[in-house]
Parts: structure tokens; C-alpha cells; sequence
């Protein structure tokens, strides 16, 4: 019974640990486009971009050691399938992770009102094809710098935070304003929800996860089936 309470103890820790990374994820990333808008222009592209990167790297450093640090359901579903998060913890994680989006964005449209769509992503020109390419890319480039940097043991330790917050800046700065440079189907849907915008968010989801499922595949070639990993989830 206590070893039951005890794992059920730190089960409540991780998703708690999840949905305060996304929420800081949301409320800092979506916010900066908000008031980017509302100042016209004062953060500019490049410092939203620096924005979301540097609030990754700063939750992976807070939650890393407690949850793992994933923010993101892509990347949930791509440690379950390295084998890395057992399945029981897939569900918790991930309804962690959008209930801390959710709520990031409803205070966000308290304190803010409803501007620029509440920092939800949409493919420019409503060029979906463009946006499902690109986002499964993107993706794709970041889980690949996850698995490296953060799971693999042969990687320098203590620089995961850096180097994926780094990507997530990059990645945004580059197409940001293509795609919205979302790579993560919480930090998109979350201000849909509250901005009631629909249109084209099903990419933001197929996208991520393949381009997740994709790094996991690659980088199965790579650690010898994940045999160099660190499994400590």
C-alpha cells in the first residue's frame, strides 16, 4: 500500500511538474506575441523567438529532474515509443500538459483580451501543405536535439536545456512566420481553444507527432536500438 501511495505520490509530482513547464511555455511564448501586437512591434519577431527559447531552456532546468521536462505531447508520445516513459505515465503527462496550456491562455485572455488570436499558429496564406511540411521538420530537428542532448549518455551533461532551447529559438526566428514555428500541438491548440480558432489546427497536431516518430526512428539507428540511452523515466 505505501509503495502504491508512493508512486502514485510521484506520479501527481511529474504531471504537476508538466503542466507548470507548459504553462510558463504558453503564458510566456503566446503572451510575447500578444503584447508584440499590442506595442506594435516593441519585442519584435526575433525577441518573441528568443522568448520561447529561453523559457524552454529555463523550465528543463527547473522540472528536468522531477518530470523530464516535456511541455509537449509530441514529445511524450516519442519517449513512450523509445521506450523511455512507461505507458501508464502517456495519458497523465499529457493531460498535464494541456491543462496547464489551457490555462495559461485563459489568463492570458483576462489580463490581455482576445489579441492576435491569442498567439494561436496558422499557416500563411492558408497554406496548409506548406505548414504540415514544415512543422513535421521542425519537429523533427527538435526531438533529433532532445534524444541527443538530453537522453543519450554519451552527450556532455548539463547542456540539454541550452541546446533545446537554442533549437526551439532558432527554429522559431527561421519559420515562425510561415508556420507559427509551433512543434508542439499544446502550445497551438491551447490559444485556439480560448480564441475559438479551428481552421487548420489539425495540422499542428499530425505534424509534430510524425515529425517526433520520425527523430525517434532516425536516432534508433544511432543508439544502437536506444542502448546508450539514460532511462530514468
Amino acid at each position: 500500500m505505501e509503495r502504491l501511495i508512493s508512486k502514485r505520490s510521484k506520479l501527481f509530482s511529474e504531471v504537476l511538474a508538466e503542466s507548470i513547464g507548459t504553462f510558463a511555455l504558453v503564458f510566456a511564448g503566446t503572451g510575447a506575441v500578444m503584447v508584440n501586437v499590442m506595442t506594435e512591434g516593441v519585442i519584435t519577431h526575433l525577441g518573441v523567438s528568443f522568448i520561447f527559447g529561453a523559457v524552454v531552456a529555463a523550465m528543463i532546468y527547473a522540472t528536468g529532474h522531477i518530470s523530464g521536462a516535456h511541455f509537449n505531447p509530441a514529445v511524450t508520445l516519442a519517449f513512450w515509443s523509445s521506450k523511455v516513459l512507461p505507458t501508464q505515465k502517456v495519458l497523465p503527462y499529457i493531460i498535464g500538459q494541456l491543462s496547464g496550456g489551457i490555462l495559461a491562455s485563459l489568463l492570458l485572455r483576462i489580463a490581455l483580451g482576445n489579441v492576435a488570436n491569442m498567439g494561436a499558429t496558422l499557416p500563411l496564406d492558408d497554406n496548409w501543405l506548406q505548414s504540415l511540411v514544415l512543422e513535421t521538420i521542425l519537429t523533427f530537428i527538435l526531438m533529433f536535439v532532445i534524444l541527443g542532448s538530453g537522453l543519450d549518455r554519451r552527450a556532455p551533461i548539463g547542456f540539454a536545456g541550452v541546446a533545446i532551447g537554442l533549437t526551439v529559438g532558432l527554429e522559431a526566428a527561421c519559420m515562425g512566420p510561415i508556420t507559427g514555428a509551433s512543434m508542439n500541438p499544446t502550445r497551438s491548440l491551447a490559444p485556439a481553444i480560448i480564441a475559438h480558432l479551428w481552421q487548420h489546427q489539425w495540422l499542428y497536431i499530425v505534424g509534430p507527432v510524425l515529425g517526433a516518430q520520425l527523430a525517434v526512428w532516425i536516432y534508433r539507428q544511432l543508439s544502437n536500438n536506444f542502448h546508450d540511452f539514460d532511462h530514468k523515466n
